[in-house]
């Protein structure tokens, strides 16, 4: 994925959550598994609602899961993302889902999580 932001190592220190972002690894990761996504994602608006959604992988049509979860927040009226988490193998953040993060949200965490649920670390940038 060019042009991804990298994912801060953590190291062997867990990064703590605040308990509504934690909720959104455990949104993501319930999308992603519900139908065996290569990823899943959850966004929390500025009302506190939460929009969770699992990358898409159509002949027309191929969205990664933040994208989703945005268009989702976005099409209920959302103006504003406080926090955003996407749970996938990969090592860095896709560049469409962080774009589409900062469309309504210039300095929203994206916690980036493996399929465990381990936050493997957070993009701020």
């Amino acid at each position: 994925m060019p042009d991804s932001p990298a994912v801060p190592s953590t190291g062997s220190t867990p990064v703590e959550l605040t308990a509504e972002d934690a909720k959104l690894v455990v949104l993501a990761r319930g999308a992603r598994g519900r139908i065996g996504a290569v990823e899943g994602a959850a966004v929390r608006d500025q009302d506190g609602r939460t929009y969770a959604a699992a990358s898409v992988s159509l002949p027309s049509l191929a969205l990664t899961a933040l994208q989703l979860a945005v268009g989702s927040a976005a099409a209920a009226g959302c103006t504003r993302l406080e926090a955003a988490a996407v749970v996938t193998e990969a090592s860095t953040l896709d560049a469409a889902g962080h774009a589409a993060v900062r469309d309504l949200a210039a300095d929203a965490p994206i916690h980036v999580a493996a399929p465990d649920g381990t936050v493997l670390g957070t993009v701020t940038e």
